[in-house]
């Protein structure tokens, strides 16, 4: 019986994610935080609450993941989201926001680059927050 569950149950993940000629397609795109709430300092090894605020531009988008990258010192906070294409879409801007967690794991100022979008060069645009840890 229990063989039997897990086959009915592959089967029906396998036959949800199929694609037929006429799904849609989606594709990954990032995009920039609008604000970000951060604490003025950290102490060491505690938990702490981070909330971004960005915009989706239209009803096609929808949150994917944080894009968080730890470079040093240096993290790195945009919004990827998942795009759907070939269908019709709001056309309204939609505020949301995502919160996520951060333990002060290090003695050094943490310094985060919230991602703001590129210049007319192509060059990335980063709102840079230092937040001093405290012992």
């Amino acid at each position: 019986m229990r063989n039997f569950f897990l086959y009915a149950v592959t089967i029906l993940l396998m036959s949800s994610c199929a694609l037929d000629d006429d799904s849609s397609s989606f594709e990954l795109q990032t995009l920039p935080i609008k604000s970000a709430e951060v604490p003025a300092s950290f102490t060491l090894n505690e938990l702490y609450n981070i909330t971004v605020t960005y915009d989706l531009p239209n009803g096609c988008h929808n949150f994917h993941s944080l894009f968080f990258q730890q470079e040093g010192n240096e993290r790195i906070v945009a919004i990827n989201t998942l795009v759907s294409l070939g269908v019709v879409c709001t056309e309204a801007l939609i505020e949301e926001s995502f919160t996520f967690d951060i333990i002060a794991s290090q003695r050094d100022d943490y310094v985060f680059k919230f991602w703001k979008g590129v210049d007319t060069n192509g060059e990335n645009i980063f709102d840079e927050v230092i937040v001093p840890v405290n012992e």
